[in-house]
């Protein structure tokens, strides 16, 4: 089915660094009604297809995760929820993954910059050859402005939304998110191809995108934070042949989250050759973080799964 026609465009330069009930909507739309994004990467432009690592080394961080919008829609009010119908989303033929020092889940055992450039083409990304990941195109950044005064960050999620990083939010998904704000204010970017549940390096496949969603308010309805249902069973393209993951155990779920993730760039670098930074790469564009047990004091698992299906050659 086509997607309909956008009642609105929002170009790549109608951006804005944070999530701010006092910044002016750039458009007003009627409940329904659909709106196109012509999206930057993450990068907010400063890195391109021909960008070596030293445009990690020089990124300013201050301009990254910009949103595009504000998008008003009629009606919405605090107390209200707003469905978001995803209908399409289309990646560039290009994109990028980095190890950014400072940032990610092993920040500190990763201090030095690292660049991945992809080629996207057919609905695949080759990382090196022999193994390829699928592209399922989501938004990383999804939100709705406070109801608070002042400024917050695009960097972390909110209740009202924001760079949530949930990568079931393909098209076809319909997510519905607490309007804080008079108008919803809605704003969405942070393009990915591709990406692992945890997004463990901090950073996805970054591409720009052309993304399409119905906004509509439900009257009424209020929810405590974000609900999603999904466009269908859970990651399809990957989900056809067996996992290999690794647990990690600790009394804290993030440490042993980083545990999982550090045995699974071990597995990668013993079993298929890669290098740490780019097993770790890998771990946040493909390694899916799943919650296996929380009950059993005083330790529990988060396990790394990696679908077998990405490898094209027998290891």
């Amino acid at each position: 089915m086509r997607p309909l026609a956008a009642t609105i465009h929002v170009a790549r330069d109608q951006y804005h660094l944070a999530w701010d009930a006092s910044i002016a909507p750039i458009h007003r739309i009627q409940s329904g009604e659909v709106v196109a994004f012509d999206l930057l990467d993450a990068s907010c432009g400063q890195i391109g297809t021909d960008a070596t690592v030293d445009a990690i080394r020089t990124l300013d961080f201050s301009r990254v995760d910009q949103v595009n919008g504000p998008i008003f829609v009629e009606g919405a009010e605090p107390g209200d929820t707003l469905q978001v119908d995803i209908l399409d989303m289309r990646p560039a033929d290009w994109g990028w993954t980095a190890i950014i020092p400072g940032f990610g889940l092993l920040a500190d055992e990763f201090p030095d910059p690292a660049l991945k450039v992809w080629n996207l083409q057919g609905g695949w990304a080759e990382f090196v050859p022999g193994i390829r990941i699928p592209l399922e195109p989501f938004c990383g950044e999804i939100g709705l402005a406070p109801g608070a005064p002042g400024a917050l960050s695009t960097i972390p999620p909110y209740r009202h939304g924001g760079n949530m990083d949930t990568k079931h939010l393909t098209a076809g998904a319909t997510l519905y998110l607490p309007i804080e704000a008079p108008g919803a204010l809605y704003s969405m970017g942070d393009g990915h191809a591709a990406q692992g549940d945890g997004e463990v390096c901090g950073t996805a496949i970054e591409t720009p995108m052309r993304a399409t969603v119905r906004l509509s308010v439900l009257k009424g309805l209020a929810i405590p934070q974000p609900q999603f249902l999904t466009a269908g069973p859970l990651a399809p393209r990957t989900n056809t042949a067996r996992y290999y993951a690794t647990d990690g155990i600790a009394p804290d779920l993030l440490e042993a989250a980083r545990a999982a993730v550090r045995h699974m760039i071990d597995h990668l670098a013993r079993t298929y050759g890669l290098s740490r930074p780019d097993a770790y790469m890998l771990c946040s564009v493909a390694v899916d973080l799943k919650v296996s047990e929380v009950v059993d004091a005083p330790n529990w698992i988060i396990s790394a799964f990696l679908p077998q299906s990405i490898f094209t050659t027998a290891s």
